[in-house]
């Protein structure tokens, strides 16, 4: 990497749902992967998107500016945003994608500790929140594209019986932009609240 470049990225964690963290590198981001992930998080971080960009460009301090609303902590570089807002942004001045094809592990323990948090998220319906079949859902990050409830778990999107995740990368491949993963609950949305916030809404009046 050129002495005047850097690599800005946009990492999630499975254990924070509906937070991403944004920084930059200059090391491998995998190298900065490793250092993030410590006795204090309980599974390791993804990379959602990492790019190569001009270090004059202060990017990350810009997006930081951007997105203070959404920001947690001043102190922080934690955002209550979904991932691919921020990557969005990045795009507009990246030089080089090097968002990393395999996620960072170090054990068998962290690979399980991960699959059991994305089971845990996976095991949204809509009976939890009150959402009957024939309902039509809006996809968070294009308002004219949905897709419609059809039993407690399952959505029919472009003519297909699907899962929420696989709707969400559907919709995404559809838009030219091709994901590994997602968390099908945090992209879908009902009158203006994503089905994540209508879960956490429930689940405190319980």
């Amino acid at each position: 990497m050129a002495s005047n470049h850097c690599i800005v990225y946009v990492l999630t964690n499975e254990a924070m749902p509906g937070f991403i963290k944004i920084g930059t590198t200059r090391k491998p981001i995998l190298n900065r992967m490793q250092q993030l992930f410590s006795s204090g998080v309980p599974v390791p971080f993804k990379c959602h998107y990492a790019a190569v960009v001009e270090q004059h460009l202060n990017v990350e301090r810009r997006i930081h500016r951007v997105l203070s609303v959404q920001r947690v902590n001043d102190n922080r570089e934690f955002f209550e945003l979904v991932p691919e807002a921020a990557a969005d942004i990045i795009r507009l001045v990246e030089i080089e994608d090097v968002t990393p094809q395999a996620d960072y592990v170090e054990t068998e323990d962290d690979t399980t500790a991960i699959k059991k948090l994305e089971q845990r998220a996976a095991q949204f319906n809509f009976k939890m929140v009150g959402i009957p079949k024939e309902t039509i859902l809006r996809f968070k990050l294009d308002d004219e594209i949905t897709c419609q409830v059809i039993d407690n778990r399952r959505v029919r999107f472009l003519d297909q019986e699907t899962s929420l995740s696989a709707a969400v990368l559907a919709a995404q491949k559809q838009r030219g932009i091709n994901w590994k993963s997602a968390q099908g609950a945090q992209y879908w949305t009902h009158n203006g609240q994503t089905l994540v916030e209508l879960r956490q809404q429930a689940e405190n009046e319980d």
